[in-house]
């Protein structure tokens, strides 16, 4: 992410140089959905996660982070989700495979290999 800009003027000829404080803030990363339901608006449900490089903080994002953002899905859009999921390798991880067995009633997972329990990861 590049810092703000800012606009000033400036005699002719001379051309404004603006100073921006602070350097790179690190890395972002970021996941979302989105929501469709029939007769309603669609939405977009997300999470970023921000690394400045510290100590003992996360780089990206972990299964149970997946799992709390379908749950969030779940709660902001009111029924059942269908989710076409990637085969990304944190996506294939056993305790997302787990979570999407366990709640098989409210989420059907496409296409992805986790989804499915007859293959083995």
């Amino acid at each position: 992410m590049t810092p703000p800009r800012a606009r000033t003027w400036g005699r002719i000829g001379n051309t404004p140089v603006v100073r921006v404080r602070g350097r790179g803030s690190g890395r972002v990363s970021m996941a979302g959905m989105a929501c469709y339901k029939a007769g309603e608006r669609s939405r977009l449900i997300y999470s970023i996660r921000e690394y400045r490089g510290r100590k003992g903080e996360p780089k990206g994002f972990a299964w149970h982070d997946f799992r709390d953002l379908i749950v969030r899905a779940r709660i902001q859009v009111g029924g059942p989700i269908v989710l076409v999921w990637d085969n990304a390798r944190i996506h294939l991880v056993p305790p997302l495979k787990e979570f999407f067995e366990a709640n098989a009633h409210w989420l059907t997972c496409w296409p992805g290999r986790a989804c499915r329990p007859e293959v083995e990861l």
